[in-house]
């Protein structure tokens, strides 16, 4: 029997987190360590997965099955195609540095020290015998162990455990480690994070309880959970579902993903979300999380309901139009510097999803690495944000001005996550969002032609955050910020380096992604269109 090695790589992070959640209360310095070692080992766990893909092998490569519920035709199934393989990189990839930006996110204030130790009933703060430390980290360890499941997953059954089990953790994240930077004190902090870490969890439970419907549904019809199973015999005709069957569960399964992507106008709950929490958990929240939303469109959608999908696509590229626009429309409104990168991260998140239902080799290749890149640049932007927000302690734009001469390196990062966001050539997300657009003028021009003017305003909202943030008299109260320590360049470096790399020579991954899209094109027995040439006279 050969080695687990997709099992382990979502294994070894689960054990993670049980391990450091036991470190004693005290040692809170060695939990960090051990929840990063156990980040680290992970990650080459995943660079061994992504070096035994074959591009050119079968579409599912290091399968696993066992039974599981056989009464129910449940397996524990896994298996990665290209996308699958290139985000679970991206996960391991990220949580170290998300670790690493928040570690000293968790840490008990002073004054909750001393009253901790003085045994003050009325304590407010963290106390020690909470282990907040050994908590926010092995929190973050169980969400990595659930999404690269989620990515992994090729039954329907096990892939929803995983994709309703992440919000536990996230809830638990937001709700208790939020931002301290607030400007109407603790007591309104804990409040706002509350509401936000709520909604968050009943936007996405609601959506998970339609698609348990729609998986029960599926049952019914196809008799097993196997997506490999069902989509064979939807591809050959020994599984025939009525029309309105198909178009039932296709709702069901895309509703739930549209909530996690966020597709507007499910997306409420994310600028809350990210606006409570500490920077590198609204990283996890948008660069990890919300990537099983869309990359589940792509595995599970377009797969098992393809005529639906096709039926679906006009209304879908709407909804990602109209988030295009108006997430990029209320990202230059905003005052708030995380609720600016989520409402940018809504409009992106329409480019991905319109990249999907274009239906075009282009349009889905684009949509794949822009999940990629997208992750790569809202994790540069946020967490240099979040390392400015935790200088200064506030998050509104208007508390900043002339960062730039005070802190330089600082002030270079912010810009490059800054160009990022608006796809700026030569850094990673112009490409992605380049074939998107092409993709999608090919079969839907109108709708191309109309997105291009979040480009636009991508470029006002991110070049307007910088001017009144790093330009300008320096503020006095941000006279003596110091500028980036050794900590976070060692977390920012990397992601600048991927983000001109992969903006200059992207082929590593699109190498990897374009068979699998090809297959996913073949699903939905889409092809690209011709171009229409006139011929020559």
């Amino acid at each position: 029997m050969s080695f687990p090695l997709l099992t382990a790589t979502a294994a070894l992070p689960a054990v993670g987190a049980i391990a450091t959640a036991a470190v004693p209360a005290a040692k809170r310095t060695a939990a960090k360590w051990l929840a990063l070692l156990f980040s680290l080992a992970t990650l080459v766990l995943a660079i061994t997965v992504l070096v035994r893909f074959d591009p050119d092998g079968d579409r599912y490569q290091l399968t696993e099955s066992h039974a599981w519920i056989a009464d129910f035709g449940v397996r524990y199934e896994l298996g990665v195609d290209g996308i699958g393989v290139a985000l679970v990189a991206l996960t391991a990839l990220l949580i170290p540095f998300i670790i690493l930006a928040g570690w000293h996110d968790a840490d008990p204030s002073p004054s909750s020290q001393l009253r901790s130790s003085r045994g003050d009933p009325k304590e407010t703060g963290r106390p020690y015998h909470w282990r907040p430390t050994q908590g926010f980290f092995a929190l973050i360890l169980a969400v990595e162990a659930m999404v690269i499941l989620s990515f992994e997953a090729t039954d329907v059954f096990l892939f929803y455990i995983f994709f309703e089990a992440m919000l536990i953790p996230m809830y638990f994240l937001i709700g208790g480690f939020g931002d301290r930077a607030h400007e109407h004190g603790e007591k309104a902090a804990a409040t706002q994070r509350s509401y936000a870490a709520v909604k968050f969890l009943l936007y996405n439970l609601v959506g998970g309880l339609i698609m348990l419907a729609a998986v029960i549904g599926l049952y019914v019809v196809a008799g097993n959970f196997s997506l490999q199973e069902i989509a064979e015999a939807r591809a050959n005709g020994t599984l025939d579902m009525a029309t309105n069957t198909e178009r039932w569960l296709f709702l069901g399964f895309f509703f739930a993903f549209a909530v996690k992507a966020p597709l507007w106008p499910l997306h409420t709950w994310l600028p809350n979300a990210m606006q409570e929490s500490t920077a590198p958990v609204a990283v996890l929240i948008t660069a990890v999380v919300d990537k099983v939303g869309t990359f589940a469109m792509l595995r599970f959608c377009l797969q098992l309901f393809p005529e639906a999908s096709k039926w679906a696509t006009p209304a879908i590229l709407v909804l990602a139009l109209i988030s295009i626009i108006y997430g990029a429309l209320l990202a230059v409104g905003q005052r708030d510097i995380k609720r600016l990168v989520a409402y940018a991260s809504i409009s992106h998140f329409g480019f991905i999803i319109m990249g999907i239902f274009a239906m075009t080799s282009q349009g889905q290749s684009g949509a794949t690495l822009y999940m990629i890149n997208h992750g790569i640049s809202t994790a540069a932007l946020m967490l240099v944000a979040g390392f400015l927000i935790s200088r200064r302690g506030s998050r509104l734009i208007a508390d900043y001005g002339g960062v730039q001469k005070v802190a330089p390196v600082l002030a270079g990062t912010f810009l490059i996550g800054s160009l990022a966001t608006l796809s700026l050539p030569g850094l990673a997300p112009f490409v992605s969002e380049f074939l998107v657009l092409v993709g999608t003028f090919t079969r839907y021009p109108v709708i191309g032609i109309i997105a291009t003017f979040g480009i636009v305003l991508a470029a006002l909202y991110t070049l307007v955050l910088y001017q009144r943030t790093m330009t300008g008299p320096v503020k006095p109260e941000v006279s003596a910020m110091p500028d980036l320590r050794v900590r976070e360049l060692v977390v920012v470096a990397p992601l600048v380096v991927l983000l001109i790399f992969l903006g200059v020579y992207p082929k590593p991954v699109t190498q990897i992604i374009d068979p699998a899209v090809k297959q996913t094109m073949s699903d939905v027995q889409k092809k690209d269109p011709q171009p229409e040439v006139e011929a020559a006279k």
